[in-house]
């Protein structure tokens, strides 16, 4: 299996159950057939939270990750936007947002078909953004959900953040990754604080019982790491 990058000249097709879809650097996914843009995990407002139980984070998460999310889309041009549960940190995170970041976002959800799937962290979303909430959603031959499933037919996931981490040239790297094994992609978290679980982690491993691939987010494209090369942290 091979992807797409972003960068035209150094792309190829990837095929996810029989659907052609690119893996931007970014850790969103699009699927040219029905013109669709998914985002996994953007946790809204978690800095905020943080600093509510005493553990001081610049405050700047939500507008970083609404910054970079504008970016993709006006890259992508979307039709319809999803995304993947946990949107909002919290219950209480769509209140501490900015007014202009509600803004930006109430413009999102305005100029886009937008498609909630709800996560564990996140209630419906706030009654002034457009969009259909759910559960989960099939397209084609895709079915969108937050949490992965030991098994049924193809899904795309989030909740679990996977990070890879690889040692080259004498330095180890950490970076967000895309994981799927034939039959499940599990997408990177997309939110500025969210941060990573190792895929070398116990916790992958109900659902990814026969082995699994990486492809890790670079600057400017998206690249597949052996499974050999994969290191546990610490």
């Amino acid at each position: 299996m091979t992807l797409t990058a972003r960068k035209q000249n150094a792309s190829t097709a990837c095929s996810l159950a029989g659907q052609a879809v690119v893996f931007d650097p970014s850790g969103a996914l699009w699927l040219p057939v029905g013109e669709t843009l998914v985002f996994s995990d953007l946790h809204f407002e978690k800095g905020s939270s943080y600093g509510r139980k005493g553990l001081f984070l610049p405050p700047y998460d939500t507008r970083r990750t609404l910054t970079t999310m504008i970016e993709v889309i006006n890259h992508w041009q979307p039709r319809r936007i999803i995304s993947l549960g946990d949107a909002f940190h919290d219950g209480g995170a769509e209140a501490r947002m900015s007014e202009q970041d509600r803004d930006l976002l109430r413009q999102l959800t305005e100029w886009h078909e937008w498609i909630w799937i709800l996560g564990n962290h996140d209630p419906a979303p706030p009654r002034y953004l457009d969009g259909k909430a759910c559960e989960e959603i099939e397209l084609g031959n895709l079915l969108f959900c937050h949490e992965p499933c030991e098994s049924g037919k193809w899904h795309v996931s989030g909740h679990l953040h996977p990070a890879a981490k690889v040692r080259r040239a004498g330095r180890s790297v950490r970076r967000p990754c895309f994981m799927t094994d034939g039959e499940r992609l599990i997408m990177p978290a997309f939110g500025a604080y969210t941060g990573g679980l190792n895929v070398c982690d116990p916790a992958y491993k109900p659902y990814f019982k026969n082995g699994f691939s990486v492809w890790m987010l670079g600057t400017e494209q998206v690249w597949q790491v052996a499974s050999s090369e994969l290191r546990p942290d610490g």
